[in-house]
């Protein structure tokens, strides 16, 4: 029985692994109240617009939209693990973001 269940427990952990090894999905400040989402190409920015960036599936960049902390600024994102991501506003500050805990976004 054992054997039988082997194969259905490495297609579990693998499929578990390359989702944490995605920037998508949604991400906490450091400093608290700000958050934002990435999906694919799409994320919901800090200032709760819905707006298309840059996809690479350790990176993510767009360039923040009006009604945004930093509008008109490219905002470049790094993926630093499973639960860290580097936030670089260019010219500007940089910080590290964590997965935000289940229903949090």
């Amino acid at each position: 029985m054992t054997k039988r269940l082997l194969p259905l427990f490495i297609v579990l952990a693998a499929t578990t692994a390359a989702r944490a090894d995605a920037i998508d999905g949604d991400w906490c400040a450091p400093e608290g109240g700000k958050s934002l989402s990435i999906q694919g190409s799409g994320i919901r920015t800090p200032g709760g617009k819905q707006i298309t960036g840059h996809y690479g599936r350790h990176s993510f960049s767009y360039i923040a939209p009006e009604g945004d902390p930093e509008p008109g600024v490219a905002i470049d994102m790094q993926l630093m693990g499973e639960t860290r991501v580097r936030v670089m506003v260019r010219g500007g500050a940089e910080s590290i973001w964590r997965r935000c805990p289940p229903g949090t976004s």
